[in-house]
């Protein structure tokens, strides 16, 4: 049914217990999966003259991004390994993450986004926001939700 997966991740516990599951599906399915990773945009916080302390550079942080998706994207297709499921990986830089998810999942002509979800409701919900639930509005393709 499924051919090509899919599976954000954020390097959560909940995320990775989503990746064992994606990777038991794709399994099932004889599906490859494409991790993926988004990354907050880069912002220097300088005005005028002015350079902040916390200031990082370009460079700088275009490092500890990639370190970081690497790190968490490595996760992934180690347990693709384990699972025995063809698995690639891709990282992208946008401060709307469910925007990047759904690009990456049409760029690589994917059928299915598998992705977790931290069941935030209510209040909690609706101020920190889920990207899981953007995802869910704005894409057209299939979106499984593990919690």
């Amino acid at each position: 049914m499924f051919k090509h997966i899919l599976v954000p991740t954020d390097g959560s516990t909940l995320s990775l217990r989503a990746v064992k599951n994606a990777v038991r599906l794709a399994k099932v399915h004889g599906a490859r999966i494409t991790a993926f990773y988004a990354a907050p945009e880069y912002h220097p916080n300088i005005a005028g003259d002015y350079l902040p302390a916390n200031f990082v550079p370009l460079g700088v942080y275009q490092k500890e991004v990639k370190k970081t998706a690497d790190k968490y994207l490595a996760q992934v297709k180690k347990l693709a390994d384990i699972g025995g499921v063809a698995c690639t990986s891709l990282f992208a830089s946008n401060d709307s993450p469910h925007k990047a998810i759904i690009k990456a999942a049409k760029d690589k002509k994917c059928d299915l986004i598998f992705m977790a979800s931290h069941g935030r409701s209510g209040i909690a919900g609706l101020l920190i926001g889920s990207e899981t639930n953007k995802v869910l509005t704005h894409c057209k393709l299939p979106v499984l939700v593990y919690r």
